[in-house]
């Protein structure tokens, strides 16, 4: 770049962040390259799912693949949760694919958001492995025991509730003694229905609301739960789906969010929806985008800032809880969906989108700050287009081993440490240009490995990498033969 001006940017928080769930019991974890590319910006977080349940026999096969289901119309009818199983924890194995995972997710400028079920009879000692696995990877949102007032977690039908409750608190303790990177997520039933005075089993779960860092709710506007089991059908003799609809879970979502910080005797804490969608199954994959946008309309018409994010279930599904339908031939190919597209339109509106703001000019080489998606340090890079371009590209020095994320007219590419070439035009394909237009060429830095180093004084949450060139960008407005006859 000849004679560009560059400045100081920051990324902050968005008014209502959203996160998306990658992997579950009900599809496969997808890279984060092809979500990237296909849904044109990164995500506050990505939650994956996974269970802890080392005392058990079979551990650490997967449920379903260890034994037969004790209840064919259950999805949870076995010895322990059919999430994908954690192998880290105490005498863990550091080499397991969840750990890359949770690096692909740092690297592409994200923060890993982790649902953990797990054995409330496991020892601190397993409590404190866990918190010192996830030390390296900054700032994590940690969901433990979700759904914890439902009955189908194996967690629930071994313990009392009092019992899930008080283990709630004692992780969570545990986390702040030795991972204070880590955040939790309480997940439990809030107010289930209008003029609840109360959330669901209050009087069990008020120790832990008062201990949690986030209040959380999972909420189905629309829920076929007998799948895979059953089909949903208007006249099916026993009912296994519901309809709920975007009003009826907006009010009971802030309901539940005003009681709980009552609980707290007024004191404010982020309140997210961890789990958000409603089932095709149910609604047929056009109401459902309908229904979807309705919720999201709702938010931004009731100017709810105290609704701080909301997790999308999920990116890839077997069923109808995803963006894509997985290929039932081919586990590695998704079928786009039309609520996809209807995503993408909340994810590029304003409200949900992390705030941006440029400072002072600057000069290389540069130290950039990567705190987390709601807080890191990055350049600004003014660039004029001047009418639709045939060519819009950066180009790296030979040597630049630098992890990137770039946003660049509205659309986010990732540079990984051995890319030298990033091809902006997708940015232009579908949004043609009428005249010159002012951009701004923005560009931050996640660790490279994706995760912190904890030798340095701040290295629990924040990385640094300094920027020594800007890469040359390329723009043409013609093609270099135009096309004739």
């Amino acid at each position: 770049m000849k004679e560009m001006k560059i400045y100081s940017l920051h990324m902050g928080e968005a008014i209502c962040s959203l996160d998306l769930g990658d992997g579950s019991e009900r599809g496969e974890y997808v890279n984060q390259d092809y979500i990237l590319n296909k849904l044109g910006r990164p995500h506050r977080g990505i939650n994956l799912m996974y269970c802890y349940y080392p005392l058990d026999e079979g551990w650490p096969a997967r449920a379903s693949e260890a034994f037969e289901a004790t209840d064919k119309t259950n999805a949870w009818a076995y010895p322990y949760d059919d999430y994908f199983p954690y192998k880290g924890g105490l005498n863990g194995d550091k080499n397991d694919p969840v750990f890359e995972q949770f690096r692909d997710i740092r690297r592409h400028g994200q923060d890993l958001v982790f649902t953990l079920t797990i054995d409330p009879h496991v020892s601190d000692e397993h409590l404190i492995a866990i918190a010192n696995d996830l030390k390296p990877y900054g700032r994590v949102l940690m969901r433990i025991n979700h759904e914890a007032t439902g009955s189908w977690f194996s967690f629930n039908k071994r313990c009392t509730y009092q019992e899930v409750a008080d283990f709630f608190c004692r992780f969570h303790d545990i986390i702040h003694e030795h991972a204070p990177n880590v955040k939790t997520i309480l997940c439990i039933g809030g107010i289930e229905w209008d003029g609840a005075e109360k959330i669901v089993m209050e009087d069990i779960f008020a120790e832990a609301v008062r201990k949690t860092d986030i209040f959380s709710v999972d909420k189905y506007m629309a829920l076929h739960w007998g799948w895979p089991n059953d089909v949903a059908e208007k006249d099916s003799p026993v009912k296994s789906y519901k309809y709920d609809g975007a009003e009826a879970v907006y009010r009971q979502t802030k309901a539940s969010y005003f009681r709980f910080k009552e609980i707290c005797d007024g004191k404010d804490k982020p309140m997210v929806m961890s789990e958000f969608n409603a089932d095709g199954d149910v609604t047929g994959p056009y109401d459902q985008c309908k229904v979807i946008k309705h919720f999201c309309d709702k938010i931004i018409e009731d100017d709810a800032k105290w609704f701080s994010g909301f997790t999308f279930y999920q990116f890839r599904d077997r069923g109808r809880l995803g963006l894509e339908w997985q290929d039932p031939n081919n586990s590695d190919v998704g079928i786009e969906l039309p609520a996809l597209a209807t995503y993408k339109e909340i994810l590029n509106n304003e409200w949900f989108m992390p705030k941006m703001d440029i400072g002072s000019e600057l000069s290389l080489p540069a130290t950039l700050r990567w705190g987390g998606a709601e807080d890191a340090e990055g350049l600004a890079i003014p660039v004029t287009v001047e009418k639709d371009p045939v060519f819009c590209e950066l180009t790296f020095d030979d040597d630049d081993d630098s992890n990137l994320m770039i946003e660049f007219a509205g659309r986010w590419f990732y540079k990984s440490p051995k890319a030298r070439f990033i091809d902006l035009m997708p940015a232009f394909f579908d949004k043609k240009l009428d005249g010159a237009t002012d951009y701004t060429l923005k560009i931050f830095a996640p660790p490279a490995s994706g995760e912190n180093d904890l030798s340095i004084e701040d290295g629990d949450v924040n990385t640094y990498t300094v920027i020594k060139s800007l890469p040359k960008l390329r723009l043409r407005y013609e093609a270099v033969i135009p096309y004739s006859n």
